[in-house]
């Protein structure tokens, strides 16, 4: 603190020099000095809901008249300062802290306490309004910074994730339409399979993005339930018993979540297994993505070299060397979003399992991780909607001609002539450069009519009883 003024507060364990300026006291300058390790603070959503969680509490406790209206009211300022983001600079603890996330529980305890001494006329770090007496009452951070991990979830998985994968299955499922009538040959194993609609392709596409939705929604209810209340260990010593059910009303009118008291303090606090529950949804989304946008750069590789069935739109230029090159950037972005996402599966999954005896000593970043799954999974599906999947075009002719050349063509020939004998067209087919419909009229091995029958492409994309011999 070289250079910068400072004021001196008290906590527990003494005096610390604070930065004058700063809303936080002496706890959160502690951990300053005892975390300097990444850099990376809990991200805003966190903290916003850091502010409503104590709005909430502040409303209950004068309800309960366990808080003076005073004082109740400016703690509610500050608080909802905080929820607004006012203060987004006075949260400094780093992310890697301890594991129940009290040094962040106790910063916003600070900051609000003393912006509540500011808008009473008082001095800040004068303890007429105690962070840990008053804006910290009938909790702990043990239930708090849990409770704070739900609502920032649940959040940005209603706000952000599920309109953002809402917009990707109906965009989806708009090229399904679009591109029905479009018969392409279809890949097992990366080489040829019996022909499919390009149609039929995007639509399972899209099915993938509905399942997925359906997954996270049902894996997000579990964290409706709030543990707040149980202060310390489970038990809720210290806290009014009906402060939980109040606070909690309070927080759902607010953010208009549906969240609910947990039917099980111990459970809430000890584990986080709806946390893995949820995470793993998320990691199934981040493979379904991985796979979709795998399939697009492949089916768009090119212009001369690939596949090239579809056009991805050309969003920038490609090579800092290759004039003209154009590259399937938008998927690469999303292929890297999934890599993260699974990444922070496994960081959650490690923690989960630092549940001993009544607490859970990873939240702070379990929380991280899981705010960005939600956060990033959300930002790279609406670029990728937009900027790639709703302005794909087909490239129809290109379609019909590896169609045509395929020796999987062969396949609706042997339930008639056998199979033997079909795998010597299709043999003959490949190696003569012939497609299966010219090798098959050269030995004549069923009349044109018939050939034009079963060689029909289109009819090759619809369920049907085998021809028989």
């Amino acid at each position: 603190m070289a250079g910068q003024e400072y004021r001196v507060e008290r906590d527990s364990m003494g005096a610390v020099r604070v930065p004058k300026t700063a809303y936080y006291g002496a706890q959160t300058q502690r951990a300053v000095e005892n975390f300097p390790v990444s850099g990376i603070g809990f991200p805003p959503r966190f903290i916003r809901a850091l502010g409503i969680i104590k709005l909430a509490a502040a409303a209950a406790n004068e309800e309960l008249r366990l808080l003076d209206t005073k004082v109740a009211v400016a703690i509610r300022k500050g608080a909802a300062e905080v929820m607004e983001g006012k203060h987004d600079k006075e949260f400094v603890v780093d992310i890697f802290q301890t594991g129940s996330g009290t040094s962040t529980n106790m910063n916003a305890n600070e900051v609000i306490a003393n912006r509540a001494l500011e808008l009473l006329r008082k001095r800040r770090g004068s303890k007429d309004i105690h962070p840990n007496d008053q804006v910290n009452l009938c909790q702990s951070s043990n239930d708090v910074i849990p409770t704070a991990m739900h609502i920032a979830a649940l959040e940005a998985i209603q706000k952000e994730l599920l309109p953002a994968l809402d917009a990707l299955r109906r965009a989806l499922a708009q090229k399904a339409r679009q591109f029905d009538r479009i018969v392409k040959i279809g890949r097992t194993h990366l080489n040829d399979a019996t022909p499919i609609r390009l149609g039929q392709e995007f639509g399972g596409y899209a099915r993938q993005i509905e399942l997925s939705t359906a997954r996270i929604i049902e894996a997000a209810s579990g964290l409706e339930e709030l543990p707040l209340g149980g202060t310390a260990v489970g038990t809720g010593i210290n806290a009014h018993p009906k402060f939980a059910r109040r606070a909690i009303g309070k927080i759902s009118e607010m953010t208009g979540l549906r969240l609910r008291e947990t039917k099980n303090h111990f459970e809430a606090q000890a584990a986080k297994d709806a946390v893995i529950q949820l995470s793993g949804t998320l990691k199934t989304l981040a493979v379904s993505l991985t796979k979709i946008a795998n399939d697009l750069r492949w089916l768009s590789s090119g212009p001369s070299g690939g596949i090239g069935e579809i056009t991805l739109p050309a969003t920038q230029p490609g090579s800092s060397i290759m004039p003209g090159k154009v590259n399937p950037v938008i998927c690469e972005s999303v292929l890297q979003v999934a890599a993260h996402v699974i990444g922070c599966d496994a960081t959650i999954t490690v923690c989960g399992q630092a549940g001993n005896f009544e607490l859970n000593v990873m939240m702070p970043i379990m929380a991280l991780k899981l705010i960005e799954a939600i956060e990033f999974t959300a930002n790279v599906t609406e670029l990728f909607t937009q900027k790639c999947v709703a302005r794909i075009e087909a490239n129809r002719e290109r379609c019909r001609e590896m169609v045509e050349r395929s020796p999987a063509m062969v396949t609706p020939l042997a339930p008639v002539i056998g199979y033997d004998r079909a795998a010597k067209i299709a043999q003959e087919a490949y190696a003569s450069g012939k497609t299966v419909r010219e090798v098959a009229r050269a030995h004549k091995v069923l009349s044109d009519k018939e050939l034009e029958k079963l060689l029909d492409a289109r009819r090759m994309t619809h369920p049907s009883v085998p021809e028989k011999a």
